[in-house]
């Protein structure tokens, strides 16, 4: 079994900062991409950011030259680093990860999700 568990979310005023974490464990032969996608109340999950096992990165418009995804392929957890924070930043923030197990294909595993709220 594999498992993504997302940390980090919180209150935050905005023009603040908040870094997400997202750890994967459990079974895992590789990560592939892995990326932040978010969810407003009464919205649709959006894509916020990607990135490549080799560590290339796409953002969404409304986050460039705020955010900033990385990770760490030794600790298998990825971030986001969140800056300049607005109230239409407030969301709950999903980890998700294409991971291939020692048996079988790779597939997408999803977190359960870390609440940001953003005040103004």
């Amino acid at each position: 079994q594999v498992q993504l568990v997302e940390s980090g979310g919180g209150l935050v005023q905005a023009g603040g900062s908040l870094t997400l974490s997202c750890a994967a464990s459990g079974s895992i032969f590789s990560i592939n991409a892995m990326g932040w996608y978010r969810q407003a109340p009464g919205k649709q999950r959006d894509v916020v950011a990607a990135i490549t096992s080799g560590g290339s990165t796409n953002y969404a418009d409304s986050v460039k030259d705020r955010f900033s995804i990385s990770r760490d392929n030794a600790k298998n957890t990825m971030y986001l680093q969140m800056n300049s924070l607005k109230p239409e930043d407030t969301a709950v923030y999903y980890c998700n990860a294409i991971i291939k197990g020692p048996y079988g294909p790779a597939m997408h595993y999803w977190g359960k999700g870390t609440l940001v709220t953003v005040s103004s």
